[in-house]
């Protein structure tokens, strides 16, 4: 870094040379936000991101503007319409969300200072300092928060695949679709994902050379956007239905059951679920009344399951037959201890798990 730094006086020349060489429509562009821009960060300089207002104008300022400038400079070329500010700046605030969720320890173990960006307004209800989320009995409410933060980054979920669908050059198209892609494919990871705050979550390089080799249609947007909000919204409705803790790991384009990635399903008492619930079903329905679901390949869940589910099944049955078998003698003295005949028992085996797990 610092031999490419003490070229910087010697070729600041060429460097400032590059916008002068361009068509004035996209100097003016380009000079126009990069002036708000500049305006708009040195202003958060000397202050913190307060309100959630504040922080969709710091993430507009350093990405929606960004948004904004493109969606002129795609103009200026003629080969898109004129995208409104709204939708603009929602491509760049859900890019720009995304970064911040998952480089929180990044940034708040930055030296000299940490970098805080999380909003007090959402981060306070939690906990009294930012960086007691990382601590280890914050755990809980560390989650709680973190999902209280992707649930306000899918807000604008529903912009971006507006804006997108626009979108008549493919160049221009795949420039814009591939980062939206993998912005929901990292909420998808780090939603109730604790890891966020032990180290780095992200997608695997086997995945995201999929999601760039097969960005090339709205269709496959769609298809993403769904098979990630599935990814997400399972999370919450597998823990209401199944009230266990199941790992789950992304292996390529599929979900499979055991692995490494402890994914937990979130707790039925976490005051966003719902919000979020119902924000990912909102973004399901615009891709299911797409009509494009049928014609994509899956990012997520693959089409032929990997294990045959009998074979599942008939693991988990085998396993609760040992787990009841090895705990019938303590099952038969909590029974005596009762004076509750044994015949009086369910037989199925899981009952007789819940019983051992319940007295551990």
């Amino acid at each position: 870094m610092k031999g490419l730094n003490s070229k910087w006086p010697l070729d600041f020349s060429k460097i400032t040379g590059c916008p002068m060489s361009i068509l004035p429509l996209y100097q003016e562009a380009i000079e126009d936000i990069t002036k708000r821009m500049g305006a708009g960060m040195a202003k958060f300089i000397c202050k913190e991101v307060e309100t959630i207002d504040d922080y969709d104008e710091y993430c507009h300022y350093v990405a929606g503007l960004v948004g904004l400038g493109l969606s002129k400079l795609f103009h200026a070329s003629k080969l898109e319409d004129l995208a409104s500010d709204e939708l603009s700046n929602s491509m760049g605030l859900f890019l720009q969300k995304t970064n911040i969720i998952r480089d929180y320890l990044e940034d708040i173990n930055e030296i000299p200072k940490s970098r805080m960006f999380w909003p007090r307004e959402i981060w306070s209800k939690y906990v009294n300092k930012l960086e007691d989320l990382k601590e280890e009995e914050n755990s809980i409410k560390a989650v709680q928060c973190l999902n209280d933060m992707v649930t306000n980054a899918l807000i604008h979920m529903e912009d971006c695949l507006k804006y997108m669908s626009a979108l008549q050059s493919p160049a221009i198209f795949r420039f814009c679709a591939i980062p939206q892609i993998m912005a929901i494919g990292t909420l998808a990871l780090c939603y109730n994902n604790i890891e966020v705050f032990r180290g780095v979550v992200k997608m695997r390089r086997g995945l995201t050379a999929k999601v760039i080799d097969r960005t090339k249609t709205m269709s496959d947007v769609y298809g993403a956007f769904f098979d990630f909000s599935c990814m997400l919204k399972s999370k919450w409705l597998f823990f209401n239905h199944h009230p266990m803790t199941v790992s789950l790991e992304m292996e390529g384009t599929f979900l499979v059951l055991g692995g490494s990635q402890l994914l937990k399903m979130v707790d039925k008492n976490d005051p966003n679920a719902t919000k979020a619930l119902s924000r990912l079903e909102a973004v399901q329905k615009i891709c299911r009344e797409s009509g494009a679901l049928t014609k994509r390949k899956s990012y997520v869940i693959r089409s032929e399951p990997r294990y045959n589910s009998a074979l599942i099944v008939a693991f988990f049955i085998i396993l609760s037959i040992i787990f009841a078998y090895l705990s019938a003698n303590r099952i038969n003295g909590w029974v005596q201890n009762c004076m509750v005949s044994t015949e009086d028992l369910p037989l199925f085996p899981s009952v007789y798990i819940y019983y051992s797990m319940g007295d551990a």
